[in-house]
């Protein structure tokens, strides 16, 4: 083999050990903000994922439900936890989304999250409209959670200059509740929220029902529904409360390929009882329940999996 020849085979093996890990080997993950189940959950997902695939090797980061539809769409991620309301949005070229998102395709709905609206019992504040002009927190910019918080005041013609708002993480919320600086924590996760639960453990607390604002904001993104906190889900909770909801569910690139996102699925349906430690609702979760129609396509190789298993999807 002359010297041309045999540099020609060097490039050409290197390029393949080089491409293989980044198409298939390698999978870069976005969870959740710091505090939430995401992150937990992306772990249990890395572990299976990585003991179902030969040879994957999965890295899980922080991110929030926008901000990871954005990072999969431009390639800087592979796999994100997202909120059925916020994808929808990317999809469909809606604000807070820049344009259009089209590399994002839908691989499991996983269960249902609660917007959930919690004040100190003694902060005078008992339904939404009572928060204009008290000081507040919710998520970072770009979570599903601070969005519905806009939005929801929104609806109740208050905006952010009307109240004090801090933008911060589950933990950072819950100590300004505790010491006085907040009267009011907005975040989407759940139920029960651990976060709230600590929050409980400590103050006096109350949840704000939601069910008169829910026609208004349902205007906005027609993703949202209306769901019960059941009395007794938190400390002193002595009656059902009715908030914003949707879904939570996992997106790909839509450039996957399609055996390394069927096995993604499969392996999620084999360990719904594994991922009810973080959240108890997948434990009820079926591949009839991975596969609903939450208005994101579905990447084909998950539209395989549920094929198999007796449900047809739409894909891109």
């Amino acid at each position: 083999m002359n010297t041309r020849i045999a540099s020609l085979c060097l490039f050409a093996t290197s390029a393949l050990l080089v491409a293989a890990p980044a198409q298939a080997n390698q999978l870069r993950m976005m969870t959740g903000p710091q505090g939430g189940s995401w992150i937990p959950l992306g772990g249990q997902l890395k572990d299976m994922w990585e003991k179902s695939i030969p040879g994957l090797s999965v890295q899980a980061a922080p991110g929030a439900g926008i901000a990871n539809a954005r990072a999969v769409d431009e390639g800087k991620a592979d796999v994100g936890f997202g909120n059925s309301i916020s994808t929808v949005d990317g999809v469909a070229g809606r604000p807070p989304f820049p344009k259009a998102t089209t590399n994002v395709c839908n691989l499991a709905t996983l269960y249902p999250q609660y917007y959930q609206l919690v004040a100190n019992a003694d902060s005078g504040i008992s339904k939404v409209a009572d928060m204009k002009g008290k000081a507040i927190t919710t998520q970072q910019r770009g979570n599903t959670g601070e969005l519905i918080t806009r939005q929801l005041l929104e609806v109740n013609g208050i905006t952010y200059n009307d109240v004090k708002v801090s933008f911060v993480g589950y933990t950072d919320s819950v100590n300004q509740m505790k010491d006085g600086h907040a009267s009011a924590f907005g975040l989407g996760t759940q139920i029960p929220a651990g976060t709230i639960m600590d929050l409980a453990a400590s103050r006096d607390i109350v949840m704000i029902d939601q069910s008169d604002s829910y026609e208004k904001i349902r205007k906005l993104n027609p993703g949202y529904t209306l769901r019960t906190i059941p009395k007794g889900t938190y400390p002193k909770q002595d009656k059902d409360v009715q908030v914003i909801a949707y879904a939570t569910h996992l997106f790909v690139s839509c450039k996957l390929p399609e055996d390394q996102v069927y096995a993604m699925a499969k392996a999620i349906a084999a360990n719904t009882q594994l991922m009810a430690t973080v959240a108890k609702d997948i434990g009820a979760l079926t591949p009839a329940g991975m596969a609903e129609d939450i208005g994101v396509p579905f990447h084909p190789g998950a539209a395989k999996f549920y094929k198999e298993s007796g449900v047809t999807v739409k894909t891109n």
